[in-house]
């Protein structure tokens, strides 16, 4: 029995994976909708906003690097998705985007809801196509999953009604090609200069990104046979237990001293499967080996004096086979030294009891952390609230950290945090949120309450938008207007939804706050209130940016006086 091209889509989706598909239902979508419908293995999960179908769909695609769907109806509803398909692109991972177009026979005459989508999905898609003829469809629905596996990005597929419903006369085919990028190995002639390298430099760093993932055995391996450090990417934090003594720190806002010291100081450093951006970080010297899938990755954060094209765990079973063991353990010892150092530092601002009258986002974080599932899965939004989330969280190695790393977008967790919640809804999810992003796309949370997603949002609310606070004072100027705001009472909230909500406010029933927080059924909010004027503790910040912010702070306390030119 032949099958209509929207039959076909959900028949091919189905058979490569894909067990949900998030939009909003319309017009022109209708045929595709009721497809699934019609069907037991897609579940559809109608979102309150397309940009929450996005962000659910980059969520499971990040976290599984398999396929995720994501669908939107003609004009606006396909426009709406686009913000959040920049999550997938900028951390690079599988997402198919459906949009509907507007009649065939009425395109070019400026109908309603008409616009150009190929145009419009070209900054954020690998590929975009629009399926102008049933017979298009097979040979389209596979390049458009192929190039999405392929190149690691969005693929955007523009279908009109008529021709959704039309029927199309074969199965996609080389529906085995239609999976996840398998490793690469590294030539051998890169492994023998590599060890040349190593063998050269008295100390060692390792600088571990999110392509490490799998390789977490050698990575152990490497760092006691070099005495070397380990230092991690936020993406990589989650790899290795926050108590294992070769996890040393992240690097940069989102890092410890002892990791940035360890980078800049070695006089070799390894840089495996990271693209890490800042390269204020990365040591300038060029004794730099880095390890990527991505050719075109290497050499452009810093200067380099080998790159390697393969994947990390290839690449490290190849260095380990030949690698000598090293005795001289000082510069490993030195950098466990200064995490601990820096680690007595965190534990003394994460303590709930170090103020009576407020809490600290430090002490919100690190219960949180503490509390949850050894397997849970956290969802940060970007923000102040990254800072006091990644920084104060104390991995076990099973757990998961996914949010905005590359697109840092306020306001993604709440449909990240849905659309990974949707793949397993025994699995524990929580939401690390600012105020100011919850709101921005507040109305996902009762995408949870409709489909039973039980998150557990913790909103810190600080009545201001955090970052931008940080960043003025940085450049010595008093915060603007519109950088504070009023905010709603968040528990009431969640409760007015149908759902459960809590409120922090003392810092002597914060712990048992949380957990009561975390043991809820269904999604469920902790309103924190935190104190406004916390300040993370930052590594770099060096004397002169120091004064800028006690500049700042006088400019605000004299209202003007000191005048704001």
């Amino acid at each position: 029995m032949s099958l209509t091209v929207a039959e076909l889509l959900v028949e091919t989706l189905a058979e490569i994976g894909v067990r949900q598909v998030f939009g909003i239902v319309g017009d022109a979508l209708n045929p595709f909708t009721d497809a699934i419908r019609r069907q037991d293995r897609i579940e559809w999960i109608g979102v309150r906003h397309e940009e929450g179908a996005a962000l659910a769909a980059a969520g499971q695609a990040k976290l599984t690097g398999k396929l995720g769907v994501c669908c939107g109806t003609t004009g606006p509803g396909g426009n709406h998705l686009v913000a959040g398909l920049y999550e997938a692109r900028k951390d690079h991972a599988p997402v198919l985007a459906i949009s509907g177009g507007v009649p065939s026979n009425l395109r070019g005459t400026d109908y309603l809801q008409e616009d150009t989508p190929d145009l419009l999905f070209r900054d954020v898609a690998v590929y975009t196509q629009t399926v102008a003829a049933a017979a298009q469809a097979p040979a389209v629905f596979h390049q458009a999953i192929a190039e999405a596996y392929g190149a690691r990005g969005v693929a955007h597929l523009n279908i009109p009604p008529d021709v959704f419903s039309a029927k199309v006369p074969h199965s996609v085919p080389s529906l085995a090609t239609l999976r996840p990028r398998p490793e690469i190995a590294p030539a051998a002639d890169d492994i023998a200069a590599a060890l040349a390298l190593i063998d050269r430099a008295k100390t060692v760093a390792v600088f571990c990104g999110a392509g490490c993932r799998g390789s977490e055995a050698e990575l152990v391996r490497l760092s006691d046979r070099l005495k070397a450090p380990l230092m991690h990417s936020y993406r990589a934090q989650e790899l290795l237990s926050y108590r294992d003594p070769h996890w040393i720190g992240g690097v940069g806002m989102i890092g410890s001293r002892a990791g940035v010291d360890a980078v800049k100081e070695a006089d070799l450093l390894l840089m495996l499967g990271t693209d890490y951006p800042y390269g204020d970080f990365l040591p300038r010297h060029g004794n730099v080996v880095q390890i990527d899938e991505r050719a075109f990755a290497l050499g452009r954060r810093a200067p380099i004096a080998l790159g390697i094209v393969g994947s990390v765990r290839p690449a490290l079973t190849m260095l380990l086979d030949r690698l000598a063991q090293r005795e001289d353990g000082a510069f490993f010892a030195k950098a466990s030294a200064a995490r601990r150092e820096w680690d007595e530092m965190l534990d003394e601002k994460a303590d709930p009891a170090r103020s009576a009258d407020r809490i600290h986002p430090q002490a919100v974080a690190r219960a949180i952390s503490d509390a949850a599932d050894d397997d849970a899965v956290f969802v940060t939004d970007t923000g102040e609230v990254t800072l006091w989330a990644a920084n104060w969280m104390r991995q076990t190695g099973r757990q998961r950290i996914t949010g905005s790393f590359n697109n840092a977008a306020v306001g993604t967790g709440l449909g990240l945090a849905n659309g990974v919640a949707a793949l397993d809804r025994n699995r524990q999810v929580i939401l690390h949120s600012g105020d100011g992003g919850f709101t921005m796309l507040i109305g996902e949370f009762m995408t949870a309450v409709e489909h039973k997603l039980p998150i557990k949002v913790v909103v810190y609310d600080n009545r201001r938008w955090g970052l931008v606070h940080l960043e003025m004072e940085g450049a010595g100027v008093p915060a603007a207007d519109g950088a504070s705001f009023p905010n709603m009472d968040f528990a009431a909230f969640a409760r007015a939804c149908g759902a459960t909500g809590y409120t922090a406010r003392d810092p002597a029933t914060l712990l048992t706050t949380v957990r009561d927080f975390l043991a809820a059924p269904g999604p469920t909010v902790l309103h924190a209130v935190v104190d406004p004027d916390e300040i993370p503790a930052m590594p770099h910040v060096d004397v002169a940016q120091a004064w800028r912010f006690g500049i700042a702070k006088v400019r605000e306390a004299v209202g003007g006086v000191l005048g704001r030119d």
